[in-house]
């Protein structure tokens, strides 16, 4: 036989990559040149995917023990998965808190830095508590009138004696009802 035919000659070793089943008795061994037709007499019938359905149960064994495995498995590891995200929350709310806690630290120094100013120290002197400095005049606005003087100065009441304390409580009292008194 030559090369060119297309065959090969046989060694009377089994194919390697052929079946190992046994060769039904009155077929041709080694797959003829010409193809042959199939008959159609000979096959039996498939039988229709309803028939094969009903056969077959809906409920293995095998798949019963398969959904088993897989609930055991969840509940396994939901304790695990839960206490790992409750990690994760914490660990973004300490974040949270750090850079708010950062944010407080640093206007903090900010305001430590303007207080150790002496001119911003002279300025909330001069507003909050009134405070004057010598040769400079105080002007208080008492009850919408101007009442001027030097610093440290009250003015004049006119009376020059002082009353009681009670005639000062019954006249403030007195005043508040809006009479003369």
């Amino acid at each position: 036989m030559s090369a060119g035919t297309g065959r090969r000659r046989s060694t009377g070793r089994p194919l390697s990559h052929a079946a190992s089943r046994p060769i039904p008795a009155g077929t041709r061994s080694g797959a003829g040149s010409r193809p042959e037709a199939r008959r159609q007499g000979r096959r039996t019938p498939r039988p229709s995917a309803r028939a094969t359905a009903a056969r077959r149960p809906l409920v293995t064994g095998r798949g019963v023990v398969l959904v088993g495995l897989v609930l055991l498995l969840a509940l396994t590891l939901a304790g695990p998965v839960r206490q790992w995200l409750e990690g994760r929350a914490e660990l973004a709310r300490l974040a949270a808190e750090s850079t708010a806690y950062d944010q407080r630290t640093a206007d903090l120094e900010a305001e430590l830095a303007r207080q150790s100013d002496p001119d911003w120290t002279a300025r909330e002197a001069r507003e909050r508590l009134a405070y004057v400095l010598p040769g400079d005049r105080l002007v208080v606005v008492v009850d919408g009138e101007a009442a001027e003087g030097d610093a440290g100065t009250l003015p004049d009441t006119g009376d020059g004696a002082p009353r009681p304390w009670y005639e000062q409580l019954l006249g403030s009292v007195a005043e508040a009802d809006g009479e003369d008194g």
